[in-house]
């Protein structure tokens, strides 16, 4: 795999590692500062719900890394493909639905690693 690469692939990961953080250990504290438009009285109740939704971050972060420690190049490439298109359409999906900057703080890095990888640039 090709330093470009393997370097979004990083990026992009530790992105949702952070993200599996706020959600999953943080979202009553800095979850509130991150997250400035969603009702404050609501962090508490939906506690639970975000930390479901950060473990989830947390699998697609552990995936991509893992694609990283694969030596078998088209298992490598197969793997770090699917988890680099699950964050593309997760980022496109919450670009729809929530806010739109998740499309270019998710979906860009996510499809620019797909190019870069396709490429082995």
């Amino acid at each position: 795999m090709a330093i470009i690469s393997s370097s979004i692939i990083v990026i992009v990961s530790m992105l949702h590692l952070y993200i599996f953080w706020l959600e999953s250990f943080a979202w009553t504290t800095r979850g509130r500062k991150v997250f400035k438009k969603f009702p404050a009285e609501l962090f508490e109740k939906t506690k639970p719900m975000a930390a479901n939704q950060g473990l989830y971050n947390g699998f697609l972060a552990a995936g991509l890394l893992w694609s990283l420690l694969i030596e078998t190049p088209d298992w490598r490439f197969n793997v770090a493909m699917f988890f680099l298109g699950c964050v593309a359409v997760a980022g496109l999906f919450g670009a729809a639905t929530v806010q739109k900057s998740i499309f270019y703080i998710q979906s860009v890095p996510a499809i620019a690693g797909m190019v870069c990888l396709y490429f082995n640039i």
